[in-house]
């Protein structure tokens, strides 16, 4: 049976970043692609990201998390899932700061005097084979990429950054004059993202104001995405169009990020609302199963 029948979730947006939350801490059953993929469709709890804690594995941690996407893939980090989980937990385990392990590190989450959380989300990545990309780039605060015709490209010369996913990130004028729905899956697969990646189209409005919009790696257009707010943020500074500290529009909302100068390290600001929660019926697995069953016939 899957790990996830009869199991109960809650449902949360970050600014629009539609996140299910699963406590698995009691149990620590692994939870399968098929599974992951099961609760994202229409009749479960249809999500960009399922959040899963486990108990901890690392001493001075409140826990370990697995992240999902809605194709069944794993991510390595999730900033508006963090602050979802920050805000659920903080109070039963009763600390206003926490301190979690996901696959791409460790994320210390702090409370604000409004209730908002702030994500340390750590240090970015910038050399090309820690985003990874598949040839060599000394410099990635543009790489030579596109997509259109060679003399007149649609989209060209990404800064590329790791936040514990890959993220590219396109200068645009109008984040909305762009099909990111037509252009999204095809930079998201390019050769040159062995591991795939998240696809940004940013336009910097001021030095401390940037408008964006987000293709994500395994959930498709999204209304927000944290992870690609903090890459966007870090983008800009590297080039010198912003100063380090960023207010972040998205469809969703709006996030805060900080480049923090002391340490390098990226922190993320923002609310975390709670829609509902519920239990997952083991009917939505077994017909997951025979669906896996027959396609593989």
């Amino acid at each position: 049976m899957s790990a996830l029948a009869n199991h109960k979730f809650v449902k949360m947006n970050g600014i629009g970043n539609e996140i299910v939350v699963v406590d698995m801490r009691d149990s620590g059953k692994p939870i399968s692609a098929d599974d992951a993929r099961a609760v994202a469709q229409p009749d479960g709890a249809p999500y960009d990201q399922l959040m899963a804690l486990y108990a901890p594995r690392t001493p001075g941690t409140d826990g370990f998390i697995r992240i999902y996407n809605n194709d069944g893939s794993e991510a390595g980090a999730c900033g508006n899932g963090m602050r979802c989980v920050a805000t659920l937990f903080s109070g039963a385990i009763g600390k206003n700061a926490l301190t979690f392990e996901t696959k791409s590190g460790i994320l210390n989450c702090i409370m604000n005097a409004d209730g908002t959380f702030t994500v340390d989300m750590g240090k970015p990545r910038f050399a090309w084979n820690e985003i990874p990309l598949s040839e060599e780039f000394r410099d990635t605060r543009a790489i030579e990429l596109q997509i259109g015709p060679i003399d007149k490209p649609i989209l060209h010369s990404p800064s590329v950054v790791s936040m514990g996913n890959p993220h590219a990130i396109f200068w645009v004028d109008d984040v909305n004059a762009y099909d990111l729905e037509k252009f999204g899956p095809l930079l998201e697969n390019h050769p040159m993202f062995p591991e795939r990646a998240n696809i940004t189209l940013a336009h910097i409005v001021s030095r401390d104001h940037i408008v964006m919009r987000t293709w994500e790696r395994g959930a498709g257009l999204t209304r927000a995405c944290g992870s690609a707010a903090c890459a966007t943020a870090v983008a800009a500074a590297r080039l010198k169009r912003t100063d380090r500290t960023v207010r972040m529009t998205l469809p969703g909302g709006e996030l805060t990020i900080e480049w923090r100068e002391r340490d390098d390290h990226v922190l993320m600001t923002g609310p975390a609302e709670f829609e509902f929660e519920g239990i997952f019926a083991p009917a939505l697995f077994e017909k997951a199963a025979k669906d896996a069953t027959k396609a593989g016939a």
